[in-house]
């Protein structure tokens, strides 16, 4: 099963803050707090993964979150300090009784291995102590009422443990043990007694003894914390049977029920007066009378809460879902702010312009955009029914895709964030999507064992690639867009993209599944991200594969390298760098190794959790996601820059199309100019000519992308040709520049005339239909409808040979007849005459 998917599934089983929400809080840009070393940013706050807890002073409040501990001025809301130090999100905060120390457990999602316990100074935000190796099952914390105790709590190998140390020693005093895993603890107010809640028992224990004094068997159902009433005599506790139960301390008796509830009940809180009792479950938050059992509700939460608390006053009540933490005014029951976290972070992606960042979000379902400059949201877009476990931006940057475990594949206009198209067809969930580099083909992979190949413009299925055992995590496109390989089962498995058919199998691991793979720059080399579940995490590895002859060329995390589980692999654009994101049970981190050795270059530490990495086009940030924050991170290079290429117009560091375009849209221009390569104060055919030749050195054959393609005509090149007839063909430099625009002309004329599929399909009310010309022709295209009418002649004149795909080349038809009205709603033909050439192919018109 694929990480991440693990992750989630083993993160609620464990964790009793369960719950899925949607806030309408503003998502916080750039934050002050605490940047990981070599980071320059983060996106968003981080999840709540925990509950929260006032100061005694009821001045600040405690939120555990996925990336540390977050402290809020309790009155307003505002955030205060970041308090960070584990390596796994934190599930249980708790202030001293003199609130000078904020205890804090952790754990890791799979399960409570590998938990530490912190003590933090309150004013300084600084570790007192890090409790760490000691008692790595702890990951629940709570102060016993004269702030001499410290209860630390969880599981280890199925037993429950409550260890009981001296708060300022840290020496053990005693240790609880449970047949089940302990969930929540809490001191009676005189201190003598600790209450623990494990599976459908709750028992009672002597503080100093450690003896243990009853056990609450009737069907307790512990789903949430225990809390003691303020006079000692009750002790509540929120059930699985969607019920609050209420108990009589000094016999053990079920004193009250009550109902109302329509969900697990994940938290409970008496007021300091005890005459209120709060409770949380699903999105109700209730009120409750301990007197007459009558319950009021508070309306706002959207989705699951999992924690409530009462200020020391009385006067507000904090209630939190896993990305909103409400404050509320106990006197007219209306919530006073809202502070918005963010949840999970599946998939990263950088747009082709670097200016855009996308992330897929597990918990709410969401795909949100972010500025690189600013870190500024942009905008949410929504629409999956459930989590969403891919992003990637099309080539040219206009559309952006998203995969969720809705079985489904969205596309949405990236400039307007508009929803184009749902693709249909997986029987479950989509794990991995990735474009073709030109563009017009999109991959996904799920856990129906299959990979599946869309055409973006018209949404069809074009095939289904079979042949994986198991999940396909990851899907990635080779350069040239020949070659599909996808990853899962622990194979890779190598696909050509015109056929189907399959071309290697890569057997990477015995065990593990594989969780990412990722293309070279060059296309050479195939990198495999490898580690997969609980038993086997500490066997991952990253490997490097020759892609003709599938041999293995390098493997890192073997012994001492043990890279644990890794979930996300990237290479760097110039392809030296491969980073890869991950974790074992000592932390999580990105790690950048040089790719021919294999070297550590850097590792780079600030998350708890790490599911995706990507690179931005220019190479120099790396943006790594995962644990509901986004860190961006500085890889500009400190050594100065490198000389400008010959070429080089647009001064990106490569020698590409896109300079030969800016100098043939620069011919003509005279004075200091970038395009003027020989510096002689114009821009003509010479210039042009020389930025070919560096074309033609830097690659055998001409490469481009669509978008540039778009650009150029064989009649362009055709009169660049002609004029450089007249140049010193001696120069050998002109020689590689003619050679490569002659290679330009013969990839920009078709060996056949075509017709192809309009775009969009279904349209309303417009569509544009792309042809290629083998040569030149007299070109006529004529509508009808499905009766044989004809409909409307577009006459397009006579066409040199080439490509006529983009917009800008393609025929147009605005959907309206000879007369100029619009037509109806149905299905409709075209046909194109070419010279003796003649084709037809069927449209929808949808109103």
């Amino acid at each position: 099963m694929k990480s991440k998917v693990f992750f989630s599934l083993m993160f609620l089983m464990v964790s009793m803050f369960l719950c899925v929400a949607h806030t309408a809080a503003e998502y916080e840009p750039y934050t002050q707090w605490d940047l990981p070393e070599g980071a320059k940013a983060r996106l968003g706050k981080g999840s709540i993964t925990g509950n929260i807890a006032y100061s005694p002073d009821g001045t600040r409040l405690a939120v555990a979150s996925s990336i540390g501990v977050w402290i809020h001025d309790a009155q307003t809301g505002e955030e205060l300090d970041l308090l960070t130090g584990h390596n796994f999100p934190v599930w249980s905060v708790a202030f001293s009784p003199d609130g000078q120390t904020l205890a804090s457990g952790s754990g890791h999602p799979y399960g409570a291995w590998y938990g530490s316990i912190i003590l933090s100074n309150t004013d300084t935000g600084k570790t007192v102590d890090n409790l760490s190796g000691e008692f790595d099952m702890g990951w629940g914390v709570a102060f016993s009422p004269d702030g001499r105790i410290l209860a630390v709590y969880g599981n280890y190998d199925g037993e429950g443990r409550t260890y009981l140390l001296d708060a300022a020693s840290r020496e053990h005093i005693v240790t609880l043990r449970h047949t089940d895993e302990v969930k929540s603890v809490s001191f009676s107010p005189d201190g003598k007694t600790l209450a623990t809640g494990s599976g459908d028992e709750i028992h009672l224990w002597h503080t100093q003894t450690g003896e243990h004094l009853r056990t609450f068997a009737e069907h307790a159902g512990v789903s949430s914390n225990i809390v003691f009433s303020p006079d000692g005599k009750t002790l509540a506790n929120g059930s699985w049977d969607d019920t609050v139960h209420l108990w009589d301390v000094s016999s053990g008796d079920l004193l009250h029920t009550l109902i109302g509830h329509t969900n697990s009940v994940l938290s409970v809180a008496f007021s300091p007066d005890g005459r209120t009792l709060a409770s949380c479950g699903g999105n109700e938050l209730y009120l409750w009378d301990t007197e007459t059992e009558q319950h009021k509700a508070l309306i706002g939460h959207t989705d699951s809460l999992h924690s409530v608390a009462f200020s020391p006053d009385g006067q507000t009540l904090a209630s939190c879902s896993r990305n909103e933490l409400y404050l509320w005014d106990t006197e007219t029951e209306q919530h006073k702010a809202l502070i918005g976290h963010t949840r999970s972070v599946n998939s990263v992606a950088i747009s082709p312009d670097g200016k855009t960042l996308a992330t897929g979000e597990g918990w709410e379902k969401t795909v949100r955009l972010w500025d690189v400059d600013t870190g500024e949201h942009i905008r949410t877009l929504s629409g999956h029914t459930h989590g969403v476990s891919s992003v990637a931006f099309s080539p040219d940057g206009r559309i952006i895709a998203s995969g969720s475990y809705d079985n489904t594949i969205r596309l949405w206009s990236a400039d307007s964030g508009e929803h184009i198209e749902t693709l249909i067809g997986h029987e479950s969930s989509v794990y991995s999507i990735a474009f073709s580099p030109d563009g017009w083909t999109l991959a996904s992979g799920s856990s129906d064992e299959t990979v599946r190949l869309w055409d973006v413009d018209t949404g069809e299925h074009i095939r289904t690639l079979s042949g994986h055992t198991n999940s396909v995590n990851s899907v990635a496109f080779s350069p040239d867009g020949n070659t599909l390989a996808s990853g899962g089962d622990g194979t890779v498995r190598l696909w050509n993209v015109k056929t189907g058919e399959h071309k290697q199998t890569i057997e990477a691991t015995e065990y593990n599944s594989v969780n990412s793979v990722a293309f070279s720059p060059d296309g050479n080399t195939i990198a495999s991200g490898i580690g997969g579940g609980l038993r086997f995490w500490r066997w991952g590895t990253l490997a490097l594969w020759d892609v003709e002859t599938g041999e293995k060329l390098h493997t890192l995390g073997i012994g001492e390298e043990n890279l644990g589980e890794i979930n996300s692999v990237a290479f760097s654009p110039d392809g030296k760098t491969i980073a890869s994101g991950g974790g074992d049970g000592a932390g999580n981190w990105v790690e950048l190794r040089d790719m021919e050795t294999g070297t550590l270059l850097h590792t780079l530490e600030g998350h708890n959790y790490i599911s995706s990495v990507t690179f931005s086009p220019d190479g120099n940030t790396l943006a790594s996601g995962g644990d509901g924050t986004v860190l961006l991170w500085d890889l500009t290079p400190a050594s100065p820059e490198p000389k400008k290429k010959l070429g080089d117009v647009n001064q990106d560091g490569m020698v590409n199309i896109q300079d030969l375009v800016l100098v043939a849209g620069r011919l003509g221009q005279t004075g200091q100019n970038d395009a003027d390569m020989n510096g002689d104060g114009v821009v003509n055919i010479q210039d042009l000519v020389l930025v070919a030749g560096a074309l033609g050195n830097a690659a055998a054959a001409p490469s481009f992308h669509p978008q540039v393609l778009a650009m150029l005509t064989a009649a362009d090149v055709q009169g660049w040709l002609t004029q450089a007839q007249h140049l010193d063909r001696i120069d050998t430099r002109v020689q590689r520049g003619i050679r490569f625009l002659e290679q330009l002309l013969a990839a920009l004329i078709p060996k056949e005339t075509a017709l192809l599929a309009n775009y969009p399909n279904p349209f309303n009310p417009e569509t544009w239909i792309p042809y290629q010309l083998a040569k030149p022709a007299d070109v006529t295209l004529r509508i009808y409808s499905v009766n044989g009418s004809l409909v409307r002649t577009l006459a397009l004149g006579h066409q040199p040979a080439g490509i006529y795909q983009s917009r800008a080349r393609a025929a147009f038809w605005d959907g309206r007849n000879a007369l100029g009205e619009p037509v109806a709603s149905g299905l409709y033909f075209y046909t194109l005459t070419a010279g003796e050439f003649t084709a037809t192919r069927k449209m929808l018109i949808r109103k």
